[in-house]
């Protein structure tokens, strides 16, 4: 009689993860991710984080000890969900933009927290002893890159990413902290090797050394994170962006064969991979929850998309813009718009920008503004 291999309580967890349509899962200990905490307190002490107040030493030591999150955990079962998927319309005629592509879909957060929920479910049933667990995606306090490179999912890329054989970085992390006692997988041994793709292409140098980021010049966190004005400086080096960004995704070699996502939930919605942009200009609160309902794009709010579309406008240069820039400029509701919408009509030029500039600078009454439409003025051309 042939010899069955025993199933084992491992085996079973990767089955669940698989049968829930998660991509990759790997098992850690829950034992503190040392290195993770030195490097990411580094970062605050180095003021790469700066913007991001909730970031603290104490959120970090919390992030990186996880019997700290669950009392008695013992072990860390870490899930990867692919979520590259194809672009579904063409680049249209008038100026349009891009946007990051884990923001094409629904948002993460809810298809992946509905998942851990039931995995979570199915996990008290699998063994007789009481189970506990507590799950994170990126909400909250979990290293989640440290969980998956020493879960074996994949290895730290120079630009911060977790990197898989499979899927690239195009992958979504998760964690689930339980109490069970379970074998842990051996981390893998793959490198980018001699590799600077990543760091070379960066328009805005955020990736100041390998495995490092400044914070304060990366896209992503400039069109999402931060609140009220982009630094002048910072603008013309975000290129057509309104939401995120993937430059050092799309240049990394190792995405060149992934694999495409199998989740409906994170198929492009709307015209999300190029947007027709004139139209966001015009959106009004209520048009903003509508089309952004259950997007990750509500994150910046319709004063950040907006500013993010206006900056992205004045890169462009496509003076079809001027009107719906000049509109902005002397209508919109948010200062920061009105301020942005200047500085993009300043960049395309024109008599007819300066010609909006100038009513503005007549009309405007908040001296920030002002400032804004006066050096616009100035960099417009005839």
């Amino acid at each position: 009689m042939k010899h069955m291999k025993k199933y084992s309580r491992e085996d079973s967890i990767k089955t669940i993860a698989k049968e829930l349509g998660f991509d990759l899962v790997g098992i850690t200990s829950a034992e503190p991710f040392f290195r993770g905490e030195q490097e990411s307190i580094k970062r605050i002490k180095d003021g790469f984080m700066n913007g991001l107040n909730w970031y603290t030493e104490e959120r970090v030591r919390k992030a990186n000890r996880p019997r700290l999150l669950l009392n008695d955990a013992k072990s860390v079962i870490s899930l990867g969900l692919n979520y590259f998927s194809e672009p579904t319309t063409e680049k249209p005629a008038t100026p349009s933009g891009r946007i990051a592509r884990y923001a094409w879909g629904d948002d993460y957060h809810k298809v992946i927290k509905k998942k851990l929920s039931e995995f979570c479910s199915r996990l008290d049933c699998l063994v007789p002893e009481n189970v506990e667990s507590r799950f994170f995606v990126d909400d909250g306090p979990m290293n989640d890159r440290a969980a998956a490179e020493r879960s074996g999912i994949g290895w730290y890329g120079k630009n911060t990413n977790i990197l898989t054989s499979s899927h690239g970085s195009w992958i979504f992390l998760a964690q689930i902290i339980t109490n069970l006692e379970l074998t842990a997988d051996i981390p893998l041994k793959k490198t980018c090797g001699s590799c600077v793709r990543c760091i070379d292409e960066c328009p805005t140098s955020a990736i100041v050394a390998p495995f490092v980021i400044d914070n304060t010049k990366c896209i992503s966190y400039l069109t999402i994170e931060l609140k009220g004005s982009i630094p002048i400086e910072m603008r013309p080096l975000m290129g057509d962006w309104v939401f995120g960004c993937d430059i050092c995704q799309d240049v990394c070699p190792v995405n060149r064969k992934a694999n495409y996502s199998s989740e409906p939930a994170f198929q492009q919605r709307h015209d999300f991979s190029a947007p027709d942009l004139l139209p966001l200009l015009e959106l009004s609160e209520e048009d903003f929850r509508d089309r952004f309902q259950s997007s990750p794009i509500k994150r910046t709010k319709r004063v950040g998309l907006q500013r993010n579309v206006c900056v992205a406008l004045g890169n462009i240069g496509d003076r079809q813009a001027i009107p719906s820039l000049g509109r902005a400029l002397g209508s919109a509701d948010s200062s920061v718009v009105r301020s942005h919408a200047a500085w993009a009509l300043g960049q395309i030029g024109g008599l007819q920008s300066k010609r909006y500039l100038l009513q503005a600078k007549d009309d405007e009454t908040d001296k920030e503004v002002v400032d804004e439409i006066k050096l616009a003025i100035i960099a417009s051309r005839d």
